[in-house]
């Protein structure tokens, strides 16, 4: 199916203003992000408490939001976070404190509501993360990003150039960084779930951009006397019906996802979103744009050093 049968798009001519767009997002988000203390961790991440609890109903009455909220609040868990999730209709409470802090919830609800929390199905999940273990969790996650990225220039550096293996490094960094500020925007808590929507954006990505790298390559072969900037925007329009194809379909999957998979996997599917928007911009424009100005660059350095050696 090719949705531009003939494309013949120019899109190094805008690049430069790109690059500023790009900057000023992932500025303004640094600075943002700066400013309230850095970014927001879950309880996988901070330590805490994550507790669901079934929708128990007793004589047509059934357990509210509210309800919780001012027992908690009474009882000395102000700082807990809760909120109805729509799907399951069932309650999410998370407080980070140390442990034992769960137990101590569910025994204040049930002193105050016994006839609502009678049943042995009050409790769907509970999970506890100490304030250590968080930590070493946090740690991990940024390794894992910081080695996947070095695999993926020394891939690039094989297969490609070491040049273009740092520019794709850097691509991968402004996806993930464009992703996380749109987090931070929507108050998102960064937990072990995001984390591995991030890793699959940075392959996603990646696959975008090789294929391009790969296109440009050829050309490189096919067309040699074509000027730069032209055979950078052939390779783009040869693999453009395969980006927006790939892309929507993408997108089209992640939809039901975000629709019909629940809170739980939302933060998945709503950061994965982010990151294939963020990622097909990236390989199209920016990524690409720094290849095309790194190739002229050298084209000028060697012209120079000719010129010098006359």
């Amino acid at each position: 199916m090719n949705i531009f049968p003939n494309p013949n798009f120019d899109f190094m001519n805008k690049r430069i203003a790109f690059y500023f767009v790009s900057a000023i997002i992932i500025f303004v988000g640094l600075v943002a992000i700066i400013a309230s203390g850095g970014l927001k961790y879950n309880v996988d991440f901070e330590g805490g408490l994550s507790l669901e609890l079934a929708p128990i109903t007793v004589a047509g009455n059934s357990l509210t939001v509210t309800q919780i909220r001012e027992t908690l609040n009474k009882n000395g868990f102000s700082d807990a976070e809760i909120q109805e999730l729509p799907n399951s209709h069932s309650f999410l409470i998370k407080a980070k404190s140390e442990g034992g802090i769960g137990d101590n919830i569910i025994r204040t609800l049930k002193e105050e509501y016994p006839d609502h929390t009678a049943t042995d199905t009050f409790i769907r999940a509970q999970d506890e993360v100490g304030p250590r273990a968080g930590a070493d969790l946090r740690a991990k996650a940024v390794n894992a990003v910081l080695i996947s990225l070095l695999f993926i220039l020394i891939y690039i550096w094989v297969r490609f150039r070491f040049t273009w293996g740092f520019i794709a490094a850097f691509g991968l960094f402004h996806d993930v960084m464009i992703t996380l500020v749109v987090l931070h925007f929507m108050k998102m808590e960064i937990g072990m779930t995001i984390l591995a929507a991030l890793l699959t954006v940075v392959g996603y990505s990646i696959n975008n951009t090789i294929v391009i790298f790969d296109r440009i390559r050829e050309n490189m072969k096919l067309y040699r006397k074509e000027d730069d900037n032209q055979l950078v925007n052939r390779s783009i329009n040869d693999t453009l019906n395969r980006t927006v194809m790939m892309t929507l379909t993408t997108l089209l999957v992640n939809l039901s996802l975000l629709t019909f998979g629940g809170p739980v996997i939302f933060d998945f599917a709503f950061t994965f979103m982010v990151g294939v928007i963020a990622g097909t911009y990236s390989s199209i424009w920016v990524v690409t744009g720094i290849v095309l100005d790194t190739i002229m660059a050298l084209k000028k350095k060697k012209a120079i050093a000719v010129k010098s050696k006359k």
